[in-house]
């Protein structure tokens, strides 16, 4: 843990550039001054208000498939958010958290030469007052119990190590992916900069990672929008 980084992903991702990460390692600070998100989206957080980490993990399952593994760590943070913690949530593709339809944690996922660094921001104390946008929402808005970020980050790293472990030895974890999924069975809009939107049925997801429309397009990147 440290008091101050310009961001957890970077600080982790010049050690594995240099070669000194190691697989399991874990960077967790009070604050970013620095803090982005999917598509390079800055991601603020005042001090000791959120849950802020990247980890490194390096899989032996084919590179094809790790796209996936930020899908993973989502439904391990979901199912900690649920069951622990009591609080209905759901997965809006690819890899945000939803509480009543507003986002309380996103991830990031970034590839280097042997392996890969997820990072989290989970929004855990903010107040009303603190959250940066209106579509956002945090654990203690919801009224969650459990508001202890080490507390919260120990319970994720024991789930998804034994989920990875599992993942890795080529278990898919689709089905129950799916099941918590806001986009499945939506009509969205998939919004890529330089690219025509394109609408579509949300239909399935791939061992990869990827969303499936029901006219067969695959989806890779991008945002999606649901659509009422």
């Amino acid at each position: 843990m440290v008091d101050l980084t310009t961001s957890t992903q970077i600080d982790l991702a010049d050690l594995a550039n240099a070669g000194l990460a190691t697989k399991g390692d874990v960077i967790a600070a009070e604050f970013q001054s620095g803090g982005r998100g999917r598509l390079d989206r800055k991601f603020d957080a005042p001090a000791g208000s959120a849950l802020l980490f990247s980890f490194y993990i390096t899989p032996k399952r084919s590179r094809n498939d790790w796209g996936f593994l930020s899908h993973l760590a989502a439904l391990c943070m979901s199912e900690i958010i649920s069951n622990d913690l009591n609080i209905a949530v759901s997965l809006k593709w690819p890899n945000d958290i939803l509480i009543a339809g507003k986002k309380v944690c996103g991830l990031i996922a970034q590839a280097t030469a042997d392996g890969i660094i997820i990072g989290i921001g989970l929004n855990v104390g903010m107040s009303l007052a603190e959250l940066p946008v209106a579509t956002a929402t945090s654990l203690a808005i919801a009224e969650s119990d459990q508001l202890d970020r080490n507390q919260i980050l120990i319970q994720f790293l024991e789930r998804f190590s034994l989920r990875f472990l599992d993942w890795d030895t080529g278990r898919d974890f689709i089905d129950e992916y799916s099941k918590v999924s806001a986009t499945l069975g939506c009509d969205v809009q998939i919004e890529v900069a330089g690219r025509e939107n394109r609408i579509g049925f949300a239909q399935s997801i791939t061992a990869s990672g990827a969303l499936i429309l029901a006219d067969g397009f695959e989806v890779n990147v991008g945002d999606v929008v649901h659509l009422r």
